[in-house]
């Protein structure tokens, strides 16, 4: 009988090889996909999460991981398209512009995806007439802005206040994050919500689609 507690400790090992085997062998049975999912690559990414949230992951740890969890996802993404599982959320993330900083939004993106959210990613330097462009084309639950420099802060404030000039503010919940940003910023430019970390994301965006 397919495994899908040591498929979600491979995932929690970062054991890409393993992840891959399990995954295949679950499949294999017949096991349903959203119980792969849940039981097992979503269990393992939450566990990572709260590692992460208690220090006792790091970066490193994390990206292994979620690298780990692709391998299972690679395997499966065709069976969820055949199902028709709807992802919990579809989110476009990227870098605000005047921004090439993308390590910590890459690893926001990898835990929302392992978190079941649909992850558009801009990649960097993103924008605010992309990001409107993007939800107009894409749709979007949620609209992520990562910055790492205090200059291209206010980039953040230019994108929110494009969404509300093109008329589809109202359609997305808008979260920020990275180093030099807070709370306070956050009310401050009208954004509906701010995670610290990686793991805080995958919650703040749960609670913001509600």
């Amino acid at each position: 009988m397919a495994d899908l507690q040591a498929l979600g400790e491979a995932v929690i090992a970062g054991d890409r090889d393993k992840v891959a085997k399990l995954t295949q062998e679950a499949v294999d049975e017949s096991v349903g996909v959203e119980d792969i999912i849940n039981e097992g690559l979503i269990a393992g990414m939450n566990v990572v999460g709260v590692k992460f949230k208690n220090n006792e992951f790091y970066v490193p740890e994390v990206l292994i991981a979620a690298r780990a969890m692709h391998a299972g996802m690679d395997i499966i993404k065709p069976l969820i398209v055949e199902s028709g599982i709807e992802p919990r959320g579809k989110v476009i993330i990227g870098t605000v512009k005047g921004d090439l900083h993308d390590i910590g939004k890459n690893l926001v993106a990898m835990m929302l995806e392992g978190g079941g959210y649909e992850v558009v990613d801009l990649q960097v330097d993103v924008s605010p007439e992309k990001y409107v462009e993007s939800v107009n084309e894409m749709g979007a639950n949620v609209v992520a802005l990562s910055a790492l420099l205090t200059t291209t802060m206010p980039s953040m404030k230019d994108t929110i206040d494009a969404l509300s000039e093109a008329g589809v503010r109202d359609k997305v919940k808008v979260m920020i994050g990275g180093a030099p940003v807070t709370q306070s910023y956050a009310d401050e430019i009208g954004a509906d919500g701010y995670a610290p970390d990686a793991a805080s994301a995958v919650d703040l965006a749960a609670e913001l689609i509600g």
